[in-house]
């Protein structure tokens, strides 16, 4: 896959060594907090160029679809923050808003236009689906060439045996902002809490393509506390406010929060972000951190995807090609 790694240029900080990290002991005056807007700043600025050339040269601007199914309010935050990201670089977007009892023969149907239409160059559906649509109706449906999330078994595959697709947009920010700040990833213990199809197993593989070794948590793990305690690498994406606590982390850790929680009315992380800053070496905050660089991400699979659809790329006819290697 050719992707942010690619766009982002080289790490801003010095790689940290696996036994720097363990012998850390942050406190909250010295945490690195793991900004994610710089980097979607970043990949955002070489979207836009994108944009432009390809406007030049085919003569319109590549569409984004969303598909947002019910109104849940967690579910509305990121598709109005996709929104915006896609104006920013000039983006044109459409949303596609269907209630919460709809058929999996209506999301069917939608998606077979969405398919059919030129401009329309990716396509993302949020989730999680009411109950009554099964997951096989959105990967069945969408077009390997336009699942710029990475979610049809096709891009599945190909990033798991190292071919070039669309990569799970969130998996692949919460790996890449940590290698944007500079730190190396090889040989550490990793630990992911939770399992799901769009962020807990596509993480373990990007991670372990890092050269991680990496535990995967769930919700009938024994003693989650003292596996994560054993880790140097934190991702959580469990979807529960709270669950990680400082005295679940080992000092030093690097933790990863990809949870989004309404709490209050506000959003919050699965990551008790006052507490584990004390003990964390670094942490990705809850706004502000992994969630902008997912929506840049996605501008970026966008573009890329416009331009594949235009230029006969192999994903285009149903298979890939390996994976170029930086």
């Amino acid at each position: 896959m050719t992707g942010t790694v690619q766009l982002i240029g080289p790490a801003t900080r010095r790689p940290r060594d696996t036994a720097s990290v363990a012998q850390s002991h942050a406190s909250p005056a010295n945490v690195v907090v793991l900004d994610g807007r710089p980097l979607a700043a970043k990949v955002r600025a070489q979207v836009r160029r994108q944009v432009g050339g390809f406007r030049r040269r085919f003569g319109y601007v590549p569409v984004l679809a969303a598909v947002i199914i019910g109104r849940e309010r967690a579910s509305r935050v990121y598709v109005e923050q996709i929104l915006r990201a896609s104006r920013l670089v000039g983006v044109d977007s459409r949303v596609v808003e269907l209630p919460r009892s709809a058929s999996a023969d209506e999301l069917r149907q939608e998606l077979e236009l969405l398919n059919a239409d030129a401009q329309v160059a990716g396509i993302i559906v949020q989730q999680p689906l009411p109950r009554q649509i099964p997951l096989s109706t959105l990967t069945d449906t969408i077009l390997p060439a336009k699942d710029i999330d990475g979610i049809h078994p096709l891009n599945t595959g190909l990033m798991t045996l190292g071919y070039e697709g669309f990569l799970p947009a969130c998996a692949e920010a919460a790996v890449e902002i940590l290698k944007f700040h500079g730190y190396s990833l090889e040989g550490r213990r990793a630990v992911v809490i939770g399992r799901s199809n769009v962020v807990g197993k596509p993480v373990q593989l990007l991670l372990v393509r890092e050269h991680c070794t990496v535990t995967v948590c769930h919700r009938r793990t024994r003693n989650l506390a003292d596996e994560v305690r054993r880790a140097e690498v934190v991702v959580s994406a469990a979807g529960s406010a709270g669950l990680v606590t400082a005295d679940m982390l080992q000092p030093g850790a690097l933790v990863v929060d990809v949870g989004i929680n309404v709490v209050r009315g506000g959003i919050v992380g699965d990551v008790d972000f006052d507490s584990a800053r004390g003990v964390a070496e670094a942490i990705t905050p809850v706004p502000g951190g992994v969630g902008p660089v997912t929506n840049a991400i996605l501008l970026e699979h966008l573009i890329r995807a416009a331009r594949w659809q235009k230029t006969g790329h192999p994903i285009t006819a149903g298979h890939g090609r390996k994976r170029r290697v930086a």
